[in-house]
């Protein structure tokens, strides 16, 4: 299967495109989003197909086939190994054959499409009071198809085990076009007419080498996931070929449709957190819990969570989380506290509170991409990521383990399953240079060794792929592995799926994703501090792990990603644009650099919410990537009229002001409208927000008492069109003992020439901000800012686009939120007590950089009452008012904000801290939202904020 020309791609795409129902993108685009899974590897397809349904994917490999291109079935990406990269057609099954076709609770099974997402069929299981037992950290994105692919496993594996223990029958069609049905048995399933089973000759390759069967596979492991499980084809395993093809990788045919079993999901659940000495023995400790029949006992240290106490975790310097069920919570909280009387701990704790329980398995969960980063901000990747040992074992193989990794002069951050002594770890490899890729290939060579001497497998959750495959003869021998080329050339002769997996491996240290990236750092304008300013080490950060691609609605306070929500692109994803970005450095796919259209579109629709600053584990700032490629894309040349309007709009509102009230008027006249919004790059379908009549300064020229060192931001918004929350601010200070004074000149944070990707003009007005701002700064005087995403340019975007200037940062660590300022200078206020409910949200900003616990105390307080909501308005400044976002600023608002307040008690309070989802919720819900300042202001005065 030799390279391809221009001229073959095209005319494979000619011919897919006319058998094939479902999409078919050979653009660059749609190859650079698939170049990458999360492991450390890259390989570049030649175009993308979504099939519809089954006969489009035998349509789809007959047209592959007479062409010779080789195919890559691919689920939701997140493989660590890179067995969901390849050459050829990648099959991307999470657009149309994602739905759970049917439930049997009577019989617990489900049939499901491989790209359902396992917790769509979770949540569709857990009505009927059952669940599918195996759940990876990725649950809420990895796909079925993906887990049958690498037999993934997950943290509840003691109780319910592997995705081959819960697989009864597997649809599957090969490359050579036989559709068949996998069961147990050699024939198909139920003897089913017109129908076949195992491939042709499989039978009589098992019954030749029954001996090495029975003695070339280790014993005493519960994840055994390397290489094929050719045992389970044994007699006295009963034949199972659904289970055989499990962890198979896409190498033998491509699955459409599976049979699965359900188990019983118990109705409560306690965590027992046990805290050790250290690593070592918290990991001897795991297999003598195991009696107690837990659902999952799960390891972690504190070179993983450094802040412990302030997590809730035990004493200890490495933690179990050990998860027990019940019929009623009093039931699970027994067995939890029978756990923590049995073992032998430092200290214990038991955690009932599902919020509770959520946090800390939050931590768990993320491990994957907070691993990434080491104590000190150096970078930790994949390549040696989940072995396996006998859990007695687990202790002296990660002392062997630790010994090994100072041996190379290597650092690492092992946890995960610690019940099935599986190891997930990522490690500070230098990927980057050849003595690098050196060490990498000796050190797994060497590990290889170890696990091996230990009894266990190379892998133990996500398989082998090319980052282990080619080190099976360790684990298995010459003659076993042989054996595996064999089985894999009765299913595929052509070698058509997934080449260089499992057998005939391509070397652990080709294909290296960073291999292609520029040598030399990028010109940039923002300083990237966690990333030693060098921009390709902040588009690094992406591993894959694909947080972002979580379908939406969620119920957390999480904000990442709005627009994949959406739109379910992933394009429209964190990750992919992420992967674009990589890509455009590359310059190999998407070859256009800076001027990228491909990048540019998939920018188009980030709303710069920040969400992903805090919510994605390895901390991507896509808002601040998309500033700065905005800045270069637009260089020297005309922008989107929309850049001009609103990312001027300080300047514009400035200038409006003393004609306000005429402007209002003329807004209101339908066709004056229409010219302005069509001038100005404005949706048709947004209305042209009120300007103020009387500014918020020109308010306390007049009323303000100056002099106090407490100063607050008139930001544009609070001063141009919304300055009732700055009078209702000064009102609640006022009344808490806190006088203010405003700047004594003109100052602006400068989010919306950032937003905009005008960082010249930002920096400018940035510096004169910092020349106002001086006096202040000298008298260390706090400044409290109104407007979260104002907030929040100051905290993050000054000091990253003025990093040589040392003002930047005592502004930004001047900055206080208005709770903030009240907690801190005023803890013995009392508020006015509301006793009402509120909904609304929290600003995506304030989620993001600021944090809300200081609101969330205030509302207390005052006795506000209940939750808000979290994701993003879908305004984000000029994002929803910009033409042709519409309809997206519409769908993230229905995502959550809008669904919560049409769900609010009549009488609840609307919050809405910022700007834009005051403007969203009163456009497309007609309900106003208000400032916490001004709730609290009406309560001390009994009057609206406009009377105060």
């Amino acid at each position: 299967m030799a390279d391809r020309t221009v001229a073959d791609r095209r005319e494979l795409e000619r011919a897919l495109r006319a058998e094939v129902r479902g999409e078919v993108d050979f653009s660059a685009g749609a190859r650079a989003l698939t170049t990458m899974d999360a492991s450390n590897y890259r390989r570049v397809p030649d175009g993308v197909v979504a099939p519809y349904d089954a006969a489009d994917v035998a349509a789809a490999l007959a047209v592959c086939r007479s062409h010779g291109v080789p195919v890559v079935p691919r689920g939701a990406g997140t493989s660590i190994a890179g067995q969901a990269t390849g050459t050829g057609v990648v099959l991307d099954f999470t657009r149309h054959m994602r739905s759970v076709v049917s439930l049997d609770p009577a019989a617990r099974t489900a049939v499901v499409q491989p790209g359902v997402v396992l917790d769509r069929l979770r949540g569709e299981a857990g009505r009927h009071g059952l669940t599918f037992g195996p759940d990876p950290s990725t649950h809420s994105r990895c796909t079925l198809g993906g887990m049958i692919g690498n037999n993934s496993c997950g943290s509840h594996s003691v109780a319910w085990g592997t995705t081959a223990d819960n697989v009864r029958e597997l649809s599957v069609v090969t490359y050579g076009g036989a559709e068949l049905r996998l069961g147990k048995g050699w024939g198909p399933p139920g003897g089913r007419p017109g129908a076949a089973g195992a491939p042709e000759g499989l039978r009589e390759l098992v019954a030749d080498r029954l001996a090495l069967l029975r003695t070339g596979f280790p014993g005493g492991l519960p994840r055994r996931i390397s290489g094929y499980a050719l045992d389970a084809l044994l007699p006295e395993n009963g034949t199972d070929l659904a289970r055989a093809f499990c962890g198979s990788e896409g190498t033998l045919a491509v699955l459409t449709e599976a049979t699965v079993r359900l188990v019983d999901s118990p109705p409560a659940r306690a965590l027992a957190l046990l805290g050790y000495a250290d690593e070592s023995a918290a990991a001897e400790a795991a297999a003598g819990l195991l009696p107690h029949r837990p659902l999952t006992v799960e390891g972690m240290a504190d070179d993983l969570v450094p802040d412990a106490e302030g997590k809730g975790l035990p004493r200890g310097g490495a933690w179990l989380f050990v998860e027990t069920g019940g019929a009623t919570a009093a039931e699970a909280r027994a067995r939890a506290e029978e756990i923590v009387r049995g073992a032998d701990a430092l200290d214990g704790t038991v955690v009932t509170d599902p919020a509770g329980q959520r946090a800390l398995w939050r931590i768990r969960e993320d491990a994957s991409g907070t691993a990434t980063r080491m104590p000190d901000g150096s970078e930790a990747w994949p390549g040696w990521e989940d072995c396996a040992v006998p859990p007695a074992r687990l202790g002296a193989y990660l002392r062997d383990f630790r010994a090994l990794l100072a041996q190379h002069g290597l650092r690492g951050t092992p946890y995960g399953h610690f019940g099935d002594g599986c190891i997930h770890v990522r490690i500070d490899f230098d990927l980057l240079g050849e003595e690098g890729v050196r060490r990498f290939r000796a050190f797994s060579q060497d590990v290889a060794g170890i696990v091996v001497a230990h009894g266990g497998s190379l892998s133990g959750e996500h398989g082998d792929g090319q980052a282990r495959a080619e080190l099976l003869p360790r684990m298995y021998g010459d003659e076993l592995v042989a054996l595996f080329g064999r089985f894999k050339d009765l299913w595929d002769p052509a070698g058509g799926l997934n080449p260089g997996m499992l057998v005939r491996p391509a070397r652990l240290d080709e294909n290296l994703r960073f291999a292609v990236l520029p040598r030399e750092p990028v010109d940039v304008v923002f300083g990237y501090p966690h990333d030693g300013g060098d921009f390709r080490a902040a588009v690094r950060r992406c591993v894959g792990v694909a947080k972002c691609r979580v379908e939406g609605p969620s119920s957390g306070p999480e904000v990442m990603c709005p627009s994949y929500r959406a739109t379910g692109e992933e394009r429209h994803s964190t990750r992919g644009r992420a992967r674009l970005l990589h890509e455009m450095l590359a310059g190999e796919v998407v070859t256009g650099g800076w001027r990228s259209p491909e990048v540019h579109e998939a920018l188009d629709l980030c709303l710069s919410c920040k969400g992903c600053r805090s919510d994605c584990p390895v901390d991507v700032d896509m808002a601040t990537y998309k500033a700065e490629f905005l800045h270069h894309h637009y260089a020297g040349r005309m922008r989107p009229a929309g850049h001009y309007t609103m990312g001027w709009l300080p300047r514009w509102l400035r200038a409006a002001a003393p004609f306000a009230g005429l402007l209002n008027a003329a807004s209101r006249v339908r066709p004056l409208a229409s010219l302005a919004k069509r001038l100005g790059g404005i949706a048709p379908e947004r209305e042209i927000p009120r300007l103020a009549t009387r500014t918020f300064t020109s308010w306390w020229r007049r009323n303000g008492t100056p002099g106090s060192p407490l100063v607050l931001w008139p930001d544009t918004f609070t001063d141009h069109l919304s300055p009732s929350v700055g009078r209702a601010a000064v009102r609640v200070l006022e009344s808490a003992g806190l006088g203010v004074s405003l700047p004594p000149g003109r100052v602006c944070c400068g989010i919306t020439y950032v937003s905009t990707g005008q960082l010249d003009r930002a920096r400018a007005v940035m510096r004169r901000t910092l020349d106002v701002m001086e006096p202040l700064l000298d008298r260390g005087s706090p400044v409290v800012v109104l407007e979260p995403s104002c907030a929040a340019a100051l905290r993050t975007d000054l000091p990253e686009l003025l990093a040589d200037d040392p003002r930047a940062r005592r502004l930004a660590d001047s900055v206080r939120t208005f709770a903030a300022v009240l907690e801190e200078h005023a803890p013995d206020w009392r508020p006015p007590r509301l006793d009402r409910p509120v909904a609304g949200q929290t600003h995506c900003h304030q989620h993001a950089v600021l944090g809300d616990a200081a609101e969330r105390r205030l509302r207390e307080r005052a006795g506000l009452t209940g939750e808000l909501s979290g994701g993003c308005c879908g305004l984000a400044g000029n994002f929803g008012f910009e033409r042709g976002h519409h309809e997206v600023s519409v769908a993230c608002a229905e995502d959550r904000l809008l669904p919560s307040v049409r769900a609010a008690d009549a009488d609840a309070v609307l919050l809405a801290d910022g700007y834009s989802c005051r403007t969203q919720l009163d456009q497309l819900a007609g309900r106003t939202g208000r400032h916490l300042a001004e709730v609290l202001a009406e309560g001390l005065t009994g009057k609206p904020a406009d009377g105060v």
